[in-house]
């Protein structure tokens, strides 16, 4: 090896903009790894030509992008694969996140100075027990929209066969929190007349039957842009902060029902109910899980 076209990590550093400790790190995890280690010290050389790989890598960190996409992205780069649409996608998610932090900000600046009462009244309604014909799926809130539509088209053709009648709107239920950080199972659910035809007995993986107890349900309503994320948030957090405030406990997933729903998330139709089962303290839920298994 011709060490005259090898640069040493600190020169090597001065020239890309990165500092000896990050390159180490991009080593170890496979980012960018040096030409040559001496076996006898140890010390890391590079070549003159990484230099410009390097500096690509550092601008992909000064956006944000993780060193996992780094990685992929400089090994589809070496594979002949175009950067540019990855660079753009990148970008079009960086915008989401921007937008989606503006509207926390709003929405907290909001609850800050009015409260959470003042934009959103809960009520409490009584619930009838249900029959319910269940899509779910374990999900982040990125894939919540695509799943949804997939999963009431099939539900939708699933109940048509039986012919089902249906007792009320359409509805979701979250087992957890649902954001970019946490996946949960969320539930597409059809409630119908448990007295009627009875649904397909082959149904598919993922979809199943289930038996909602009657139950209390603190809920509020939100309408058009209100309805969508992430300002919809305020509209659980008011509901979640009714229910502690009032002493009850939390007796089962969150609801979030379509009153009305045109497909577009911020429409200014759109109206939508937040509802959460609750109970006095000393209750205890009996709902049963989804047929073969526990909820």
């Amino acid at each position: 090896m011709n060490r005259e076209d090898l640069l040493p990590i600190g020169q090597f550093a001065q020239a890309s903009g990165l500092t000896i400790t990050a390159l180490r790190h991009y080593d170890a995890s496979g980012v960018l790894a040096p030409a040559y280690v001496d076996p006898d010290s140890g010390y890391r050389y590079f070549r003159r030509e990484q230099v410009r790989t390097a500096q690509f890598v550092r601008a992909l960190r000064q956006l944000d992008m993780p060193v996992e996409q780094v990685r992929e992205l400089l090994a589809r780069t070496v594979g002949g694969a175009d950067p540019v649409p990855a660079l753009h996608a990148h970008l079009r998610a960086a915008e989401r996140r921007l937008e989606v932090q503006r509207s926390l900000v709003h929405g907290l600046v909001t609850r800050l100075t009015e409260g959470a009462d003042m934009t959103h009244r809960v009520t409490v309604r009584q619930n009838a027990a249900e029959r319910v014909l269940v899509r779910g799926a374990t999900l982040r809130n990125s894939g919540l929209d695509a799943f949804l539509r997939t999963a009431y088209q099939e539900l939708y053709t699933l109940a048509g066969r039986g012919p089902l009648v249906f007792t009320g709107p359409a509805f979701v239920r979250f087992h957890g929190v649902c954001d970019e950080e946490n996946e949960t199972l969320v539930e597409a659910c059809l409630p119908f007349w448990a007295d009627g035809a009875q649904p397909p007995a082959d149904l598919p993986d993922g979809t199943y039957v289930r038996e909602l107890p009657e139950n209390a349900l603190a809920r509020t309503e939100v309408q058009g842009p209100a309805a969508a994320f992430p300002e919809i948030l305020t509209a659980y957090d008011a509901v979640a902060g009714w229910i502690t405030d009032h002493r009850y406990a939390f007796a089962g997933p969150v609801r979030m029902v379509f009153q009305r729903w045109t497909g577009t998330p911020d429409h200014p139709d759109n109206r939508l109910e937040i509802a959460w089962p609750f109970e006095a303290p000393s209750e205890r839920s009996s709902e049963p899980g989804p047929e073969g298994g526990k909820g």
